[in-house]
This record gives structure tokens, sequence and C-alpha cells, in this order.
């Protein structure tokens, strides 16, 4: 299969990062390897770029650009959260600058089979990594009403969390729910008539939540951010791109932290907690595509870019 994905904010994260030759880079989200390609342009001739990716299908269909780049170019059947673990038994200890591009990819969502999609029919699957265990229909057969209203609320944000929680036990007690369109069906009539009429597709953020719960995704998160952070030189910068609120809380909090120095009462003369800041906010408020982008790839109105700079 063919892995085609329209890359968000391609200029404006490389640019962040100010590739160099000699530099070494991580694309921790493969997908398309926009941002990998443009890695390795702007890093030429002598930088090195480890791209990572948990879908193997990236991973595969990546062989034309390790063909184009062999020496500079090295590719990593991993989930980013083990970053910090794989890459120093690969010889890579330290690094320039990282990125990462959250989501799901054009070709996971388009494709029915991956099971992520409400406007296609296909198997209740989500996983990224599919050789991972858990799928999302472990999770809407199995997991309890209690546990669904929890993830549809918190992962979802949903509203009209319980509803559809409970609309779910009722289905599968009859059968088990195999399908992605009938799981979007009976969350549809879940949700009140007049909330379905406005506003996107009333499964959106039922889909959503389940996809995070599958993958762990804001786990991995935290772990991966972390990871890269640890792996940066000084001056190395580490840029984010998130698509819903909760990604970007976890990355716009953790930024945070890292870059607060002193946190003593205001009342003290001279600071008495010692604290430095690890890093320097070169974004102070996210990077949003412009409207040609927004235009071109609908799927970019919601992306966010922050940038940190390690000291």
């Amino acid at each position: 299969m063919e892995f085609r994905h329209e890359t968000v904010l391609l200029t404006a994260t490389v640019d962040a990062l100010a590739p160099r030759s000699g530099g070494v880079y991580v694309d921790a989200t493969l997908g398309g390897g926009g941002h990998t390609r443009l890695l390795l342009e702007r890093s030429h001739p002598g930088g090195r770029v480890i791209a990572m990716d948990q879908d193997e299908i990236a991973i595969r269909n990546a062989a034309t650009l390790v063909a184009a780049y062999p020496k500079r170019l090295m590719l990593v059947h991993a989930n980013f959260a083990e970053m910090a673990e794989r890459l120093p038994g690969l010889g890579v200890t330290e690094i320039d600058g990282a990125m990462f591009d959250l989501g799901v990819s054009s070709p996971q969502f388009d494709v029915p089979e991956r099971g992520f999609s409400y406007w296609h029919e296909g198997p209740l699957d989500m996983r990224m990594d599919q050789t991972a265990k858990l799928t999302a229909a472990d999770i809407v057969n199995s997991w309890t009403q209690a546990e669904l209203t929890r993830i549809f609320r918190d992962y979802g944000e949903e509203r009209f969390a319980r509803a559809i929680a409970q609309r779910i036990v009722e289905a599968r007690s009859n059968r088990p729910i195999v399908t992605t369109t009938e799981l979007a069906e009976i969350v549809k009539a879940a949700i009140p008539a007049p909330a379905r009429r406005k506003g996107p597709h009333p499964a959106r953020r039922t889909f959503q939540a389940i996809r995070i719960a599958v993958n762990d995704e804001l786990g991995v998160l935290e772990r991966g951010l972390a990871g890269a952070f640890s792996l940066l030189r000084t001056g190395g910068r580490l840029a984010v791109i998130s698509f819903h609120s909760l990604e970007d809380r976890i990355v716009k909090q953790l930024f945070k932290e890292l870059a607060t120095g002193c946190i003593c009462p205001p009342e003290l003369p001279v600071c008495q907690c010692g604290r430095q800041p690890k890093g320097r906010l070169v974004t102070r408020k996210p990077v949003s595509p412009d409207d040609v982008e927004v235009q071109e790839n609908a799927r970019a109105r919601s992306a966010k870019l922050r940038v940190i700079e390690k000291l």
C-alpha cells in the first residue's frame, strides 16, 4: 500500500529546528516522510536523521528515502516513547533536534481496514502499531460502562459520554459490535437530535477517545517528549505539532515546566530554591497553519506547533 500523507506545518517545523550539516535530528513520527525528507535536505551534506514510526507500513514505504540518503537516514520501527532507550543502543546519545507530528496520519485514517474512520466501514481496530494486542473492538465490547464513560469524557471531551456508553453496552448485549459504521450509528443514536444537526460528525469525539485509549497516546506522548528532551544537546530544539487540546495541554505544560526557573515566593529577596530553567520557549504562543494551508489540507485546521530550546 502506498503511504501518502499531506505533511502539516512542514516548513515551519523544520525551520524551527534550524538543521545544519553535521547535526543529528530525530523525526519521531515518520508517517509519509515529509518532515524527514526536508530535514535531510536542510542538513545536507553531513547531517543525520533518525526517523521513527510504530507503523510498519510507514517504515516499509520509506525505503526510497533510505535509497536516496543511504548513509544519512536511519529508520527505527518503534514507538517514540522508547526513544531514550532505543537511540543509545544505536550509538546515538545526543541529538541536535527532534520533532513530533502527533495524531493519525492520512493513510491510517483513509484506509478502512485500519478502523480509524467513522465514514467508511471497517473492522474496529485503530491500532497504530498493528503488532499491539489491544484493539478498539476489545474496548467497545469488553470495557465496563463506567470505563467507557470515563474515556469518552476524558479523552473525547464528549458531553454525552454517559448516554453513549449506555447505548453501546445495550447494543453489545445482543451481539458484539464489529464495524466502525455500526459503532458510529450507535453513537449517533445516543446523541440528542439537535446536537447531531450541528458541528462535526457526532461520532468524532467518541472515535478519538477510543483511539487514544487503544494506543495510550497521552501516556506515550509524555514519555516520548521527556525522552527526546533528555537527548538534546545544549541549544538543541524540540518541536511538536498537536491536533487536539489534550495533546496540546500536555506539550504546553511540559514546556512551561522546563522553562521555569526560580519558584520562590516573590517576597524573598534572594532565591532559596536554586531552580534553574532547563529550556527556553522559542514559541511563546503556538504557531498555526495559514489560510492557504488549511484550504489545501482541511486536517491542518486544528494543528498547533510549539518549540522549546534546551539551555
